[in-house]
């Protein structure tokens, strides 16, 4: 089950005065409004004989306002549920997988636990939309941008050595793709994934990776037979991480909780949490029913 959160914690300052009031009101002794210290005992006799005065077994009844006010103060703090299970975060948050099918690559003996790795990542999505782009000596768009992650997944396993014609290893032309595929589909941020032997990584790389940094996205990699220089250069300039084929569980535990992260900073939480304030506000209704409650004759 999610942890529950609090969207707005700072009502909770209110409750202490709603305790107060309720320490006040027990220590008078008397009903709400405290007749006999403000009329003449005989005038209030009258009074209460003629049933427009509670007696002193209703004094609890005091409590009820002070109730439904601690039972509002609660629903304005915004208690709230995860719901992970929305697709609340289409067309703000995602993830494109840049994957190297060059020869070196796509032949190597390590290439399936790379897309396992990458399977893995594609399952720990949840609603993110995602999507891929292959490349060699140029680049080509694997599979838009959807929502469909089994899909997603499925093209990731077929892909081989022979998927790219274009002999070469152009990682700038992947990135710079990717990029493209944001921009058009307006994504507010984004986790690039870059799956590579690290073939190609140059100068043009790090202006891609500047490029997708400055737009909002972040850029990692993952690296075929170990990290290298140049990609923990593409990763630091591309606010992103660096990451091995032995590292399966981490990275799909990153790309779980990026998105989320990435939309708390940028104030977006009402758009993956359910806030469950409005029940508790339906609830404090029961209370305040005894308050319009009228007494036998």
């Amino acid at each position: 089950m999610p942890d529950p959160t609090l969207l707005r914690p700072l009502w909770l300052l209110a409750l202490p005065l709603v305790v107060l009031a309720a320490w006040l009101l027990s220590r008078r002794g008397a009903a709400l409004g405290d007749w006999g210290r403000a009329v003449d005992p005989g005038l209030l006799e009258a009074m209460r004989a003629l049933g427009r005065v509670e007696g002193a077994g209703r004094r609890g009844a005091g409590l009820v306002p002070l109730a439904v006010a601690a039972l509002v103060v609660l629903a304005l703090t915004g208690p709230a549920l995860e719901r992970r299970d929305r697709a609340a975060w289409r067309n703000l948050d995602g993830v494109i997988y840049v994957l190297d099918a060059s020869p070196s690559v796509a032949q190597s003996p390590r290439w399936p636990q790379l897309q396992t790795m990458g399977r893995f990542a594609i399952s720990a999505m949840g609603s993110r939309p995602g999507g891929m782009v292959v490349y060699a000596g140029d680049a080509y768009v694997a599979t838009d941008m959807t929502a469909d992650l089994r899909e997603l997944g499925q093209t990731l396993s077929v892909i081989d050595a022979e998927t790219v014609p274009d002999p070469g290893s152009r990682p700038e032309r992947g990135l710079s793709l990717a990029r493209r595929m944001l921009e058009e589909a307006r994504v507010l941020s984004a986790d690039v994934v870059l799956m590579t032997d690290g073939g190609g990584l140059g100068a043009e790389a790090l202006r891609e990776a500047e490029a997708l940094a400055s737009g909002g996205a972040r850029l990692s990699v993952v690296g075929l037979d170990g990290t290298t220089p140049e990609m923990e250069s593409l990763a630091g300039v591309g606010g992103g991480r660096v990451w091995t084929t032995d590292q399966t569980d981490a990275l799909a535990a990153y790309i779980r909780d990026a998105g989320r992260h990435v939309l708390e900073r940028q104030d977006y939480p009402l758009l993956f949490l359910a806030d469950y304030g409005r029940l508790l506000l339906a609830l404090a209704l029961l209370p305040a029913l005894l308050l319009f409650r009228r007494a036998a004759r």
